[in-house]
C-alpha cells in the first residue's frame, strides 16, 4: 500500500508517466417488452425482465496527472487480451522511457502473459518499458482507475445495452469527451494518513 502510495506522489514526468490500468465486465442486457418512454407527469418505465446477450470486457488505463484516459471493450478476459491492450497501451505512450502501470494481483496481469502471446523479443521489449506496481490484495480501492471506471459507468454505461458493438462506441465517446474536459483526480491520500487512519492494519510492535 505504501509503494502505491509513494508513486502517486510522484511529479508528473512525461517521460515517465504514471498510469492506472483496470478492467471490468459489462453484461449485454437486451429488452424483452418495449419500454414506455416518459411524458408530463410520469416517469419511463422499464420491464423488470430481461434477456442476456453475454458480457464484454471494459479495459480502462488512467493517467491521473495528465487528465488522459484510454478505453478498450474486449469479448474477453483473458492472458492475450490484457497482453493486447499493455501493446496498445506501449504505443501510445513511444517516447517514455518508463511506464509506470498501478494495476490490481489477478492472475492475468503477469509478464509471463506477454511471453504467452508475443515472442520472446517482443515480450522482453513491452516488459522492459513497463515498471508493474500492485495494489495489496482487498487493497484495489487504491487503484485510480477503478474512479474513472465508476464515472464511465455512471456517464454512459448505467442502461441496459445489448450489444458489444455499442458498448465500444459509447466508451470512445466517453473518452474523447472525457479527455478534452483534461479531467484529473486529486488524489488526497497519502502514507502520512494511512498511517492514522489504517492503523489497525499495521503490526503492533512489541518493545
Amino acid at each position: 500500500m505504501e509503494l502505491v502510495l509513494d508513486v502517486f506522489k510522484r511529479p508528473y514526468d512525461s517521460m515517465r508517466p504514471v498510469i492506472c490500468m483496470d478492467e471490468t465486465p459489462k453484461q449485454l442486457i437486451k429488452e424483452t417488452r418495449s419500454p414506455v418512454k416518459a411524458r408530463p407527469g410520469s416517469l419511463a418505465k422499464y420491464d423488470y425482465e430481461y434477456a442476456r446477450c453475454g458480457v464484454c470486457t471494459i479495459f480502462l488505463a488512467s493517467e491521473p496527472l495528465n487528465g488522459r484516459r484510454y478505453v478498450k471493450v474486449s469479448e474477453r478476459r483473458t492472458k492475450k487480451d490484457w497482453a493486447k491492450f499493455i501493446e496498445e497501451l506501449s504505443e501510445i505512450y513511444p517516447d517514455a522511457e518508463k511506464i509506470t502501470l498501478v494495476m490490481d494481483n489477478l492472475n492475468t496481469h503477469k509478464p509471463g502473459s506477454l511471453y504467452e502471446i508475443f515472442q520472446p523479443e517482443k515480450a522482453k521489449a513491452l516488459w522492459v518499458r513497463f515498471e508493474f506496481v500492485y495494489t495489496p490484495k482487498h487493497g484495489s480501492w487504491l487503484n485510480m482507475a477503478e474512479i474513472e471506471l465508476n464515472v464511465l459507468n455512471g456517464q454512459c454505461l448505467n442502461r441496459r445495452i445489448d450489444n458489444i458493438t455499442t458498448v465500444s462506441t459509447e466508451c470512445k465517446m466517453w473518452q474523447e469527451v472525457r479527455n478534452n474536459m483534461n479531467a484529473k483526480i486529486n488524489w488526497q491520500f497519502t502514507t502520512e494518513d494511512a498511517r492514522v487512519k489504517l492503523k489497525r492494519l499495521y503490526p503492533t510492535l512489541q518493545c
